[in-house]
């Protein structure tokens, strides 16, 4: 209970953005995440947090922090003793202290009215009164982004956008954007709506929404889970239509649907139907329909997704690229698949098989084909208390394409590859949490980024250490030190990263240290190592007396070459990210301040200024190097204001 309290009251110290960056700072190195719409689901979750005891597992595999063993003993125990108190979220085993001050800000406890349930979670309100109660914002973001760069251009970027939640059981949005250096013409304009739970309507998307079923081999949503420190939730689905607020344009457009019909808490069917509409190119558009059944009983899961994609014209990859050889071409193309899980107690299994039509040469017919097929098994065990496991499996063959499809992959785009991944987790000892996974990947023919090497073997293995120390005065430190060796085609790679954190009071201070080795060769012949480094201090301070927050980071770099980049979170206004690539010799520096000027009315700058002062070139073998000429921009200045309006 004491740990539980010291918790609590850290979190009284510790901002969102640090738990948020501290998610970031997993995935960022190992997976391909949407990070705004990751942000903006966090924020929303913060805002209107989940009833702990009136939840669902896709609800909660929204906190992509939580392993699915973490989200199933949150379930069985709500199931079996409701929530009274947040205090007993100490009594799940598997939740460690500091994945606790993670789930914090996600999660409430509410309590019914004079023993009547909640009205909410029965029906909607009328209109008048869902308007009232339910959270309106509106964003109006200005970006000076790379001013050097625009040299008698308008380097301005303008953003507004506004958002409507209900609980979010109604959620509304749209927004408006110019990009920079753009015209009036070039405005990008988007929208989404969202509603759940009107009898037997469970779902229901219009406007941008992404979807997601099974392992996603058939459809997935943008972001998905690759490797990262969270070992043990490879592999977990993210189940069902969502909106998605993103402003990159991506996902689906169109309206979606979803139908569910519970007998008791054991058995539940899902009937989802989807459409699509968006444009492939200037003169071609994309079509797709879709539909998935999913049935539940008790701890088994079986899905069943079908998709049609059907172009206005035919598309032709480029074809003097190898890579793509086995790209999709044609008009129509047809995707199934079918998954199944099964998890009981110390076991989950899960497997999806899916079948993908496809064209096998360039000189083919348009009207003639052949089909790829694509699957992924894997299990999660739990043998002791505070140990996890995790083997997985996937083989995706050459003709396997399906460009909606975002399954576990070490390439972006599934297709050609053979591998098994290995990973476990161990938090058996306080304070502590090792983690670490190996994964061997094989590709048959060729793969962007490999040039003509076919037949290739690669690796990639990882460990993470995590140590934190919190003390019932709301101070704590914690590091975190991790270690990553990788070889594709003829690159290896050895790097490593350590932090340390430490907050009293208002202060937060975050130490950052990245280094790499990579080993290349080039024809035959073995390029001399190259090496990266980076060293990175932050600085946070929450004034008590004014509604005031300030963040400082200075960073400095000296990496030799593109192969020896650095990646590293930054801070942003609301809603933003930024993941710059940090490489030859130089500095880099921000400064981020929130003001809440009024209880409705905040403001959020950041300035951000990076100096280089040297570009790396090789002499010997130029075309090796990505910076091969000297940078004619020694400085980029960014600058980025946004103001936000919360009724």
């Amino acid at each position: 209970m004491k740990s539980l309290l010291a918790i609590i009251l850290l979190v009284a110290n510790i901002s969102l953005d640090d738990i948020i960056l501290d998610i970031y700072n997993a995935v960022t190195e190992f997976g391909e995440v949407d990070y705004e719409q990751l942000q903006t689901d966090l924020y929303a979750l913060h805002e209107s947090p989940i009833d702990l005891n009136h939840t669902s597992e896709e609800e909660l595999s929204q906190l992509w922090f939580l392993s699915p063993k973490q989200i199933d003993d949150l379930l069985v125990y709500a199931d079996k003793h409701p929530f009274e108190s947040l205090y007993e979220l100490r009594m799940i085993p598997s939740l460690a202290d500091y994945e606790i001050r993670d789930l914090l800000p996600f999660v409430t406890i509410r309590k019914p009215e004079n023993g009547q349930p909640d009205a909410t979670y029965n029906n909607i309100m009328y209109a008048r009164e869902v308007f009232h109660r339910a959270q309106h914002e509106i964003l109006t973001r200005v970006d000076a982004r790379d001013i050097e760069q625009f040299e008698g251009k308008d380097p301005m970027f303008v953003q507004t956008r506004y958002r409507f939640d209900y609980q979010r059981r109604v959620v509304f949005g749209a927004q408006l954007r110019r990009p920079a250096g753009g015209r009036a013409k070039d405005l990008q304009y988007g929208a989404y709506l969202q509603l759940r739970d009107i009898g037997p309507l469970h779902t229901l998307v219009a406007g941008n929404y992404q979807a997601s079923f099974g392992q996603g081999l058939v459809l997935a949503p943008v972001f998905h889970s690759g490797k990262s420190s969270y070992v043990t939730s490879v592999g977990q689905p993210r189940e069902g239509l969502r909106y998605y607020s993103s402003s990159d344009g991506e996902g689906l457009h169109g309206l979606g649907a979803t139908f569910r019909w519970n007998r008791g808490k054991a058995t539940r069917l899902d009937v989802s139907a989807l459409y699509s509409m968006r444009r492939y190119n200037d003169s071609t558009w994309h079509h797709l329909v879709g539909a998935n059944l999913t049935f539940r009983h008790k701890q088994l899961q079986v899905e069943l997704t079908a998709i049609e994609n059907i172009w206005s014209d035919s598309i032709h990859p480029y074809r003097n690229a190898k890579y793509n050889r086995h790209y999709f071409r044609g008009r129509n193309q047809f995707v199934g698949g079918a998954s199944v899980r099964y998890n009981y107690g110390w076991f989950d299994a899960f497997a999806e098989v899916a079948a993908a039509q496809n064209y096998q040469r360039f000189e083919e017919p348009l009207n003639g084909g052949n089909w790829g097929v694509g699957v992924i098994a894997g299990s999660r065990f739990y043998p002791a208390e505070g140990v996890s496991l995790i083997a997985l499996y996937r083989y995706y063959s050459p003709y396997f394409d399906n460009a909606l499809g975002y399954a576990f992959s070490e390439s972006s785009r599934l297709g050609d590859e053979n591998g098994g991944y290995l990973g476990f987790e161990l938090t058996r000892w306080r304070n502590w949490k090792i983690s670490g996974y190996g994964d061997v990947f094989y590709f048959r023919g060729y793969k962007y980024g490999l040039g003509n090497d076919t037949c290739t073997l690669g690796y990639d293995a990882a460990v993470d250490v995590r140590y934190a120390r919190l003390r019932s005065s709301g101070e704590g430190w914690w590091t975190d030190m991790r270690l990553r060796a990788r070889k594709k085609g003829k690159t290896s790679t050895y790097s490593t990263r350590f932090q340390f954190n430490w907050t009293c009071g208002g202060w937060s201070l975050r130490t950052t240290a990245d280094a790499n080795l990579v080993d290349k060769k080039q024809d035959e012949e073995r390029l001399p190592l190259t090496y990266g480094v980076s060293v990175a201090q932050d600085v946070a301070y929450t004034f008590r007396r004014v509604p005031l927050s300030v963040r400082l980071r200075l960073q400095g770099f000296d990496a030799r070459n593109w192969d020896n980049r650095i990646y590293l979170y930054e801070h942003d206004v609301l809603y933003a990210w930024s993941i710059p690539a940090t490489y030859g010799l130089g500095g880099r520096g921000y400064l981020c301040v929130k003001w809440q000027i009024l209880p409705q009315l905040a403001m959020y700058l950041r300035l951000s200024e990076t100096i280089y002062a040297r570009t790396w070139y090789n002499e010997k073998h130029p075309k090796s190097v990505f910076a091969s000429q000297p940078s004619k921009i020694p400085t980029r200045t960014d600058i980025h204001l946004l103001f936000r309006v919360k009724l």
